[in-house]
């Protein structure tokens, strides 16, 4: 593996990344690298994805030309104590280390509690064991997820964490620990809390089919005209925001002054409720609709049974989405994006894209968890 290069006369600042080569994390090192032209990013890949993650160098260096000799790949395992570095390695890094982005984690709604708390909690706990050893370390990116909320109702805002609530799923929950071991840690730290993150509002491009589009999927095997089941109360919100907007949202409040030991919620200040997704959704494939209303309990019975989840392609944790009465404050992140002249695209706008883009990719995307 590759040392730290000289850049200037002196060894080059390292940033240390998890979660590549991920969904996020392919679209971010690049920004990340033009954001800070001397540093060098090293990114931490299982031994198993090594071939993936050299690939996605390539192919990374090969777009951004600034990032060329930039990107090293270290061997290693958020869940294993050290990070699984080899000794040597470790010492070196750990020399150079500025930063580091954490966003390796398991996605996974369905995931059971003892997978979510060994990569999600025991992950983190590691990388901040790791680097409250580096001497020059100045910085911990961390990216959470806006439903730590768990069961809260009303507006969660960002300097809310531990409210009393419940969680809805392991994922929430073991995300929650994972946060809250980064709040009691001595690491300067800057918190992000996306949504549910979709594909880009440009172009629509995504790697995988999770979340909101469990609706399209079960849209697509209904006849229209026809009855769409509204699930609920109807009083929740979704809140949905695309890639392009999470990624230039962490690359730039990483960067801004003010950031450090602040968390914010990356999520879109006007979310729409479960009605209007679907009602946005039937539009954009030319289907029509008349919605009636099922209580929460019938529709998990409905879709309990493993062979009801697979025909359509939704898990039966997804349902609880449909009806979640928490609205997440963007306060802070407004005003902080605001003043870098970043909004979030109105979902509206982009909605004919991602389903356009879903239409002719969803053979050879993959279906996986909500991030």
């Amino acid at each position: 593996m590759k040392k730290s290069e000289a850049i200037g006369g002196a060894e080059a600042p390292a940033i240390l990344f998890t979660g590549f080569p991920g969904f996020i994390g392919m679209r971010l090192l690049p920004r990340i690298l033009e954001l800070q032209p001397r540093a060098r990013l090293e990114c931490l890949v299982q031994e198993k994805f090594l071939g993936a993650a050299r690939g996605a160098v390539e192919a990374l260096e090969a777009k951004h030309p600034h990032a060329k000799g930039r990107i090293g790949l270290v061997t290693g395992d958020i869940t294993v104590e050290g990070l699984g570095i080899e000794a040597k390695r470790a010492k070196e890094l750990r020399r150079s280390l500025t930063q580091a982005w954490h966003l390796a984690a398991v996605y996974d709604l369905a995931v059971a509690r003892d997978v979510g708390r060994r990569i999600n909690v025991e992950g983190t706990k590691n990388v901040l064991e790791f680097v409250s050893h580096a001497p020059h370390f100045d910085r911990l990116q961390y990216v959470s997820t806006a439903y730590v909320s768990g069961a809260a109702r009303g507006t969660f805002r960002e300097t809310d964490l531990d409210v009393g609530q419940g969680f809805k799923n392991h994922y929430e929950e073991t995300k929650f620990q994972a946060e809250i071991e980064v709040v009691r840690s001595k690491v300067p730290h800057t918190t992000y809390r996306p949504g549910i993150v979709v594909g880009d509002s440009r172009t629509g491009e995504t790697a995988k089919f999770d979340g909101p589009y469990f609706v399209l999927r079960v849209m697509e095997k209904m006849p229209s005209p026809g009855i769409f089941f509204r699930i609920g109360l109807g009083f929740g919100t979704v809140n949905i925001v695309p890639v392009d907007f999470v990624v230039e949202a962490l690359a730039a409040l990483s960067a801004a002054p003010g950031s450090l030991g602040r968390t914010y919620h990356l999520c879109d200040p006007q979310p729409h409720s479960p009605g209007e997704l679907a009602e946005m959704f039937a539009e954009a494939i030319g289907k029509t609709f008349a919605y009636v209303p099922v209580p929460m309990a019938v529709a998990k019975a409905f879709f309990a049974p493993k062979p009801v989840q697979r025909f359509f392609g939704m898990p039966l944790q997804a349902l609880d989405y449909f009806d979640d009465p928490v609205r997440h404050d963007t306060t802070q992140a407004t005003q902080d994006l605001g003043e870098l002249g970043i909004e979030c695209p109105r979902l509206a706008d982009y909605m004919p894209r991602l389903v356009a883009f879903y239409r002719s990719h969803r053979e050879t995307v993959r279906r996986e968890a909500m991030i």
